[in-house]
């Protein structure tokens, strides 16, 4: 729901027309596929005291999983591109960030989840399976799922290896590098006033990145680790479903501009008066 209301408000007010909330709007609705794909059948589970899932059903959860995932990563790079666009280069901003460039960029944000996922999803149901066929986790995920395989899995654990280097890593490095001449940018801005304004515009982007990176993370390294598998869970729910869920709350709460724009909008559906202009 949170997620919907950026999407319709950002839509319906033109003063949010701008290239960052275009982007906003992208990021909105792959989360809501996100959650459709993990939250949705967690919910199904705890109502239904059903833990089955079928063999079609998890391959589908596990395609959806790796796109949705891989876009989001590549999406929060273009994000941290147009902040920096908008911090460094105000004056040349509406030219380099125009309608034309936002749609090529939102394409090659997503469009590199397609092959991972197709690859990735096609390979590892491929191989044979054996004995209880109980994936360890609350969605299928491709470790827990592995471990059910009854084949040398070498090949594909070096290319998942190399795939989440090239889709996590480089997103991670390009926006590390965005930060950094952000940082720069604003520490060189005279005026208390404009550091405030340009922070402002910054932090709920960094405190996007900085719930998703962080949790990835951790999930990463503790997979490897010899931590309990409960564990491995709850990391793993930090970056499915809770960071998705605060990220409406960061984008609006912290954002006057989207606060306004839905006073703005409740006052015309209701038709009140005294509305902020």
């Amino acid at each position: 729901m949170g997620k919907s209301l950026i999407i319709l408000v950002t839509l319906a007010d033109p003063m949010l027309h701008s290239p960052m909330y275009f982007f906003l709007r992208n990021l909105s609705f792959l989360e809501i596929g996100f959650n459709l794909v993990i939250v949705a059948k967690i919910l199904g589970t705890l109502l239904a005291q059903d833990t089955t899932i079928s063999f079609l059903g998890c391959a589908t959860q596990m395609y959806f999983f790796f796109f949705f995932g891989v876009a989001e990563c590549s999406l929060l790079a273009t994000m941290a591109y147009d902040r920096y666009v908008a911090i460094c280069s105000p004056l040349h901003y509406p030219v380099i960030m125009n309608q034309r460039t936002r749609a090529k960029l939102a394409t090659a944000s997503w469009f590199p989840g397609f092959p991972v996922a197709t690859v990735q999803t096609t390979w590892l149901f491929s191989f044979p399976f054996c004995g209880t066929n109980k994936v360890n986790h609350f969605f299928c995920d491709s470790l827990p799922v592995l471990k059910l395989v009854c084949a040398d899995t070498a090949l594909f654990e070096i290319y998942a290896i190399i795939g989440t280097i090239l889709v996590v890593m480089i997103p991670c490095l390009l926006i590390l590098c965005s930060y950094t001449l952000i940082a720069a940018a604003i520490l060189k801005i005279p005026s208390a006033k404009g550091k405030h304004k340009a922070f402002s515009m910054w932090s709920s982007h960094l405190l996007v990145v900085s719930l998703f990176y962080i949790s990835l993370s951790l999930t990463y390294f503790q997979a490897k680790s010899n931590n309990s598998p409960e564990s491995k869970k709850l990391l793993s729910l930090s970056y499915t479903a809770v960071t998705p869920m605060l990220n409406p709350i960061i984008n609006s709460l912290r954002n006057n501009e989207v606060k306004n724009a839905f006073s703005r909008m409740v006052c015309k559906t209701l038709a009140l008066r005294n509305c902020i202009p």
